[in-house]
């Protein structure tokens, strides 16, 4: 990929819709000096998102946009080359991004599944784990392109599935995994 020049960190954009959880740990892995990239934005689609809170902690700038039509999208891309920014990670951020925006920004958008992908796409992926009787699930970092969660796979996390585990127990074991993988996704993208 190599966006990195010289020592200059990448000027990364956190994409979020809910609590920020996944924001707030790479929010730590940016201030590393090992760390390949600096956060210079926040966006959200959801002006209640509880995440926003560490764009205030952290001072970062953060922006929210409904992304419910082309015109709005326009906005934010304006806004993302405005502030130059040159990666985009998807983190726990609940809409779909359009074709257009995509290419805009093709092969700088990650994003973070609660899944191993290519298995259960989309939305519920621990209860379709349990209920497929599955050994392991786990987290993937990939690629964003224009199909859902079908982008080239950076990186992966496996978690086991125990006889007790409930969707709620399964999803607090991966979201563990998926803060120590994202960072690491992100280092093994940009060393690509």
């Amino acid at each position: 990929m190599a966006l990195l020049t010289g020592f200059n960190k990448i000027n990364t954009a956190i994409f979020i819709s809910g609590t920020g959880s996944n924001l707030k740990s790479l929010i730590k892995f940016s201030k590393l000096k090992k760390s390949p990239i600096t956060i210079g934005m926040i966006i959200s689609n959801n002006p209640k998102s509880k995440g926003l809170k560490y764009a205030k902690i952290n001072k970062i700038k953060k922006k929210v946009f409904n992304f419910n039509s082309t015109k709005s999208e326009k906005k934010v891309i304006n806004k993302l080359k405005k502030d130059n920014i040159n990666l985009i990670c998807l983190a726990g951020f609940m809409k779909i991004l359009s074709k257009e925006f995509i290419k805009n920004f093709n092969g700088k958008i990650l994003n973070i599944h609660p899944s191993l992908l290519p298995k259960y796409k989309g939305l519920n992926t621990h209860v379709k784990a349990i209920k497929n009787k599955d050994k392991y699930s786990g987290c993937t970092v990939h690629l964003v392109n224009s199909k859902l969660d079908s982008g080239k796979i950076i990186d992966q996390k496996k978690v086991r599935i125990n006889k007790l585990d409930t969707p709620e127990t399964l999803a607090k074991k991966i979201l563990v995994q998926e803060h120590k993988l994202y960072p690491e996704a992100i280092i093994k993208l940009l060393n690509l």
